[in-house]
């Protein structure tokens, strides 16, 4: 079995060569034929000149071609090879464990998607920014209600995927974060075959967040409207 695990990057210099160590350390426990595809967001730092000393065969570099992070997954998708395929931060809100589960349960299972929540009882959450934690409950509620769903945190960027099913709910049309929205509500609406864990999510400690919920609020309530009449 294989993993792509795609990290969009833009001025992550002060966290990108750990965000990779960690990730090493913690897949080669196990028997996990993976890549890391680290695709930058037109970085104005020294992000790419950083992943250029270390990359190797299980780490890649690619240059987005159109700015935003949207953009830089969708490359990362059509660029990755393997089974399965991953979105993790840079920055390691994410929980590396939590990857590991991802892949143990998408591939025992034999799932299309695995969708973790930061908001199950054994989930754990730090230093999230209060009136974000707000906006984020009050935007996934609504999302529940529209689409009938018992999954409570759409928005997450971290979440597994079986390529091939991935690449049938293409055209993505997301240039910018909501593309986190995108990807999982029309694998949602295809009916794909899922499950839902806990997971864990501690905020940034280094570098500056790309996420600013004024510019970006119209894009999610733009995607989601599409999603729901089924416009693209």
């Amino acid at each position: 079995m294989s993993l792509s695990i795609i990290v969009p990057v833009k001025n992550e210099e002060k966290n990108i060569v750990n965000t990779c160590k960690v990730l090493k350390k913690k897949l080669s426990k196990y028997s996990i034929n993976y890549e890391i595809l680290i695709i930058d967001d037109f970085s104005d730092d020294k992000t790419a000149s950083i992943v250029n000393k270390f990359k190797s065969k299980s780490i890649s570099l690619y240059k987005n071609k159109f700015p935003g992070v949207g953009n830089a997954i969708k490359y990362g998708i059509l660029k990755s090879k393997k089974k399965y395929v991953c979105f993790f931060m840079s920055d390691i809100s994410d929980d590396v464990n939590d990857l590991i589960s991802y892949y143990k349960t998408i591939d025992t299972k034999n799932l299309d998607g695995v969708f973790g929540s930061r908001f199950l009882n054994k989930s754990k959450i730090k230093n999230y920014p209060l009136i974000k934690l707000i906006l984020n409950r009050i935007f996934n509620k609504m999302v529940q209600l529209l689409f009938f769903s018992n999954f409570n945190d759409f928005t997450n960027a971290f979440k597994i995927y079986r390529k091939v099913k991935l690449l049938k709910i293409f055209p993505l049309k997301s240039e910018k974060f909501d593309i986190f929205l995108e990807i999982p509500l029309k694998f949602y609406i295809k009916k794909n075959s899922i499950d839902i864990i806990p997971i864990n999510w501690t905020g940034r400690k280094k570098g500056i967040s790309k996420f600013v919920i004024k510019e970006l609020s119209f894009n999610y309530f733009k995607t989601l409207l599409k999603c729901f009449l089924r416009l693209n």
